[in-house]
């Protein structure tokens, strides 16, 4: 079997991802259901060339040592893939998620317009958040897009491996990625701020010197852009605060509370029409969000975010409301994804009364 031919089926029929693993046919990821590409099941002979043939030699190296390997794949100028190498029972097998080659905009992603003010901050932190494989990068890509056609700004950002390749715009933009420009996260971002930028992008907060890194260039006045995996604002809050030493928790919450601008958590459900559609919840810090931070009260947040829709704020129950009064998204769908299912239903029964 041909990698080739698996990477030109993925993009033709627009899946999100391809899966190679031993003992199963080739699987793509379409509007979020997983199917066959071929009836044979891949061999592990198979499996090692076609993982095998997207590595250079130092990458190969990478992966036979560390046992797997994020990296990124261009095929032949028509997608650009985010591969996954891993090994799994002793056989080597990968995840490709395919990066479109545009960048779309705000508008075209049908995200909140709330983002364009994202885009227009000066310093700042903010941050994207959510499940994996739900839109985190494609959302920072078009709010960093915006900043790239709007201003002359320098954007460093820091990946594991590069998605998104911007075009050439009115700002510079540095893209690094891990292990072929950099060693390690703390390395980047610690040299980040010697590189004279404007805005940072942090591909991903993995753990306390990541988030520590992200704070620190933050509170020196710079706007950074990161993503975590967190379900909710307030989860997001407490993640960051507790990774920290209990002894240093005090004065992350000040930190936090002074740089948090946005906090966008996100899914994408598949729509009744086809595709799929962003629902979000959004907190935008405030005073009184500020406060809630600074004295740890986060359990106070989803109640400021209620009662802040008159500033741009709202919960992901109500933006699955709103979809599914618009004939977007079933209510099923969004009960199944919603935090709070019987605030969903009051939200959609309230606006057919």
């Amino acid at each position: 079997m041909d990698i080739v031919k698996l990477l030109e089926k993925t993009i033709s029929a627009a899946a999100s991802d391809l899966h190679i693993v031993v003992g199963l046919p080739p699987m793509i990821r379409v509007e979020g259901e997983l199917s066959p590409v071929e009836e044979r099941p891949l061999t592990d002979e198979e499996t090692q060339e076609m993982v095998f043939s997207l590595l250079s030699p130092e990458q190969k190296d990478l992966f036979l040592v560390n046992r797997e390997l994020d990296f990124s794949y261009d095929h032949e100028a028509k997608g650009r893939f985010r591969v996954n190498a891993y090994h799994q029972k002793g056989f080597v097998s990968a995840a490709l998620r395919l990066i479109p080659s545009q960048i779309r905009t705000i508008e075209e992603l049908n995200l909140p317009k709330v983002l364009h003010d994202f885009a227009k901050l000066r310093q700042g932190f903010v941050l994207v958040t959510g499940p994996t494989g739900h839109g985190k990068s494609t959302t920072l890509a078009a709010v960093i897009q915006e900043i790239n056609e709007t201003q002359a700004s320098h954007i460093v950002t820091v990946e594991d491996p590069i998605e998104y390749v911007y075009p050439i715009g009115r700002s510079i933009i540095s893209q690094r990625e891990l292990h072929s420009d950099t060693h390690s996260w703390e390395i980047a971002l610690r040299s980040a701020l010697r590189e004279d930028p404007d805005v940072v992008l942090i591909g991903e907060m993995r753990d306390y010197e990541t988030i520590a890194a992200a704070l620190t260039i933050a509170e020196t006045g710079h706007l950074v852009f990161a993503t975590l995996h967190t379900n909710s604002a307030a989860q997001t809050i407490d993640r960051i605060v507790d990774v920290f030493p209990e002894h240093q928790q005090a004065q992350v919450k000040m930190q936090l509370s002074n740089t948090l601008e946005a906090v966008l958590s996100q899914r994408l459900l598949p729509s009744v029409t086809g595709g799929r559609i962003p629902v979000a919840e959004i907190l935008l810090a405030n005073a009184a969000v500020r406060t809630t931070i600074r004295e740890g009260k986060t359990h106070l947040i989803d109640n400021v975010i209620q009662t802040s829709a008159d500033i741009g704020m709202n919960t992901l129950e109500t933006s699955m409301a709103y979809w599914v009064k618009a004939g977007k998204l079933s209510l099923q769908v969004a009960t199944e994804w919603a935090l709070r299912p019987a605030e969903l239903r009051r939200l959609v029964r309230g606006g057919k009364e």
